[in-house]
């Protein structure tokens, strides 16, 4: 089950469960598509790439819960882009 954060990690935007702009890696981190834009859609944790995070659907927040766990660690964009470089 999408644990659904409800945040961007490096901004820390709203992202709530039905945002039409998050952006998940295949680990859950979760970013809003502008700062996925700003990342070259590579993520700054695992190095993978992004995709669009599925809505869930409102008549299952009850039994389904979104997480009220907020990850903010804003990126270094200069270590990023010079780590993305060492792995061309």
């Amino acid at each position: 089950m999408l644990q659904i954060r409800p945040t961007c990690e490096n901004c820390n935007k709203a992202l709530p469960f039905d945002a039409e702009d998050a952006m998940i890696c295949t680990f859950e981190c979760t970013f809003c598509k502008d700062c996925v834009e700003k990342l070259k859609e590579v993520c700054p944790n695992c190095g993978g790439g992004f995709e669009k995070r599925p809505i869930r659907s409102e008549h299952l927040l009850e039994k389904y819960p979104v997480s009220k766990v907020i990850v903010h660690k804003p990126v270094d964009f200069e270590t990023h882009y010079r780590d993305m470089k060492k792995g061309d």
